[in-house]
């Protein structure tokens, strides 16, 4: 028979182990130091565009370098741009490397341009010919030449003091290095070339 003392012993042994295997889960229970969550997410691949655009359109925002494309009234497409080499203020006159400002249209698609594939914008517009002949620019004759293309959507005349060869075009949009065209990367301007066609507008704004 075991002695009182015997027993206390044997009982006080039991809870020393018990509280030592009950130890190691009170700090397993301790919430676990968390690591940085590295992102997963990638970057999907633009999906093609869905051709023929609808009622295409172009709108150029040239204090953010920026162009976008609209079919059926929906942005499909944005793209970097580079302008002119002085890209403030509208075109005025031959030779000073402003990109024009206003409504146009494309006139022509070149796709033997020396900027890879190059869209025309109809430059000189009604604005640009009536300032230019009241600046003493062009003639009346060059002004009606001017506005009769104009109004049969063909191109309006280039070789005036007013200058002209406006084009969309590639071969880079890293910077401002044109002679007042609208400069896209070649895969950009490809893609543009392969979805516009003649006749659509384009509007270039401040």
């Amino acid at each position: 028979m075991m002695t009182k003392a015997a027993i206390l012993l044997t009982t006080l042994f039991a809870l020393t182990a018990c509280a030592n295997k009950l130890e190691p889960s009170s700090v397993s229970a301790k919430p676990a130091p968390t690591k940085p969550q590295i992102s997963t997410t990638t970057t999907q691949a633009t999906s093609p565009l869905k051709l023929p655009l609808v009622s295409p359109r172009i709108l150029v925002k040239k204090a953010e370098r920026r162009m976008f494309v609209y079919s059926a009234g929906k942005l499909v497409r944005t793209y970097r741009v580079g302008l002119g080499l002085s890209p403030v203020g509208d075109k005025v006159r031959s030779g000073d490397h402003r990109t024009p400002e206003g409504d146009f249209y494309i006139f022509t698609r070149n796709d033997k341009s020396q900027f890879y594939l190059s869209l025309g914008v109809s430059y000189p517009n009604e604005v640009h010919a009536e300032r230019g002949l009241r600046d003493g620019l062009i003639t009346k004759a060059q002004y009606n030449s001017i506005m009769r293309a104009l109004k049969a959507k063909q191109t309006p005349l280039q070789n005036t003091r007013l200058g002209g060869t406006i084009y969309i075009h590639g071969n880079g949009a890293g910077s401002d290095w044109t002679w007042g065209c609208v400069a896209l990367e070649d895969s950009d301007v490809r893609e543009l070339f392969n979805a516009i066609p003649v006749g659509t507008p384009v509007r270039i704004e401040p």
